[in-house]
């Protein structure tokens, strides 16, 4: 199977894992070793400000403070995954996603955000979601995701409640009308 890296995963509707239901990940790795992701569209009730203070980080008049904080998946929930526009070159640990899309997990480009620095468009996530060599094809031959290249405007100029929807739009497909029932014919 070829590399689903910068691609989206959607939960199709029969999906009820509540660690996915309804989610859309966008996949920062595929390879030989397995798949890695972070879940875009479930932000938490906290905000930058309570990283910033928790990590005593200052921040006090960050313009970023009131940014959303997202739940990135079930692995890792107590490490930062920031996915963000720009070159992975100036972050301290980052690897270059996509051109211009990079995951960034070093607490300098936290810092960065509680000086009011760092890039434009992100997405701080709290953990990660992960599969195994094999696991995420298994899961697709079974309908539970569907799988489209992934868009930026999507993931930093889509609010979170419509980025499901609207990368589902980018197959043409309106998951509202899906049937919760999975089979095969």
């Amino acid at each position: 199977m070829q590399s689903l890296k910068h691609h989206f995963l959607m939960a199709m509707p029969h999906l009820d894992d509540p660690n996915f239901a309804a989610s859309l990940i966008y996949l920062c790795d595929h390879d030989n070793n397995g798949c890695m992701g972070v879940i875009t569209n479930r932000p938490l009730e906290i905000t930058l400000e309570a990283l910033f203070d928790q990590l005593e980080l200052g921040g006090e008049t960050s313009p970023h403070r009131n940014a959303p904080v997202y739940y990135g998946g079930p692995m890792h929930k107590d490490r930062g995954f920031i996915l963000h526009v720009g070159d992975s070159q100036q972050w301290d640990s980052s690897i270059q996603v996509e051109d211009g899309i990079a995951l960034t997990t070093s607490l300098d480009i936290l810092q960065a955000f509680a000086n009011g620095e760092g890039p434009e468009h992100f997405l701080v996530c709290l953990g990660c979601a992960g599969w195994e060599v094999g696991q995420l094809e298994e899961e697709l031959k079974e309908n539970s995701w569907l799988t489209v290249e992934a868009q930026s405007h999507v993931l930093f100029n889509t609010p979170p409640v419509e980025r499901l929807t609207a990368a589902a739009g980018l197959l043409g497909v309106d998951l509202n009308l899906m049937t919760r029932d999975a089979g095969h014919a």
